[in-house]
């Protein structure tokens, strides 16, 4: 955390809802940190195959609560920020919904940086005709870590609002920025998501990167570089 903060970013990590953890970008989350003028927060949510859903999401709800509570206490400011990378992007929004659904909480956090995540948990059709292209996801392992995040789940069961929230109610939540890269089998989630996020009345700004795949910041590209950027300046300006 820089010595004055002008906002709290929480940050939920990737990882299929089963790997990653906490502390898996200290490096790029501390230079955001210094360059957004950010106390940035990491969820260490409950992985599954040993806790599925609802455990990790329940986690990332108590997190965000706590910061409703405390944040101005702990960090100076009540300018609050979400957002993360794949499943961290998916349960940024289910934390969303869940503040507005459960407490009535709505305007707490400003804003939601959603970088390539999974909406739809039954399954988009660019997440079905993706095949098996060895890239760092396709279709087959898109499919195994919805059945290790929601064991015993039919189809239907997992489009449920709480599961899959391209499905939900999306009134009153923040601003958001939404970022996929073309060749990412989670394609249609990101751009089925800020149709339906835009139509309930929040702006949006949507990323569509040529050629880029699932995960690709998390790799030291060119374009990675200048994706960081755009998201450093969305946070610093929501």
């Amino acid at each position: 955390m820089p010595d004055h903060a002008d906002g709290v970013y929480l940050h939920i990590h990737g990882g299929g809802w089963a790997f990653g953890s906490a502390d898996g970008q200290d490096e790029r989350l501390w230079r955001l940190a210094e360059q957004a003028r950010l106390a940035v927060v990491s969820v260490e949510y409950r992985l599954a195959p040993e806790h599925p859903f609802p455990a990790g999401p329940d986690d990332c709800e108590a997190a965000a609560r706590w910061l409703v509570k405390h944040a101005a206490a702990e960090f100076g400011t009540e300018r609050l920020l979400i957002g993360g990378e794949s499943a961290g992007a998916h349960l940024s929004v289910v934390t969303l919904l869940r503040l507005r659904d459960r407490y009535g909480i709505t305007g707490a956090f400003r804003a939601a940086h959603l970088l390539f995540g999974p909406y739809d948990l039954s399954m988009t059709p660019s997440q079905r005709s993706f095949g098996s292209r060895q890239l760092l996801s396709n279709t087959d392992a898109i499919r195994g870590s919805y059945e290790l995040f929601t064991p015993g789940m039919g189809q239907e069961q997992r489009r449920a609002p709480e599961v899959s929230p391209l499905f939900a109610n999306l009134t009153r939540l923040p601003p958001a920025r939404i970022v996929v890269g073309t060749e990412d089998p989670l394609l249609d989630d990101s751009l089925f998501l800020a149709q339906r996020w835009q139509a309930a009345g929040a702006p949006v700004q949507l990323g569509v990167v040529a050629g880029a795949m699932h995960g690709f910041t998390l790799f030291p590209l060119t374009i990675t570089e200048r994706e960081l950027r755009r998201e450093r300046d969305f946070l610093a300006a929501a």
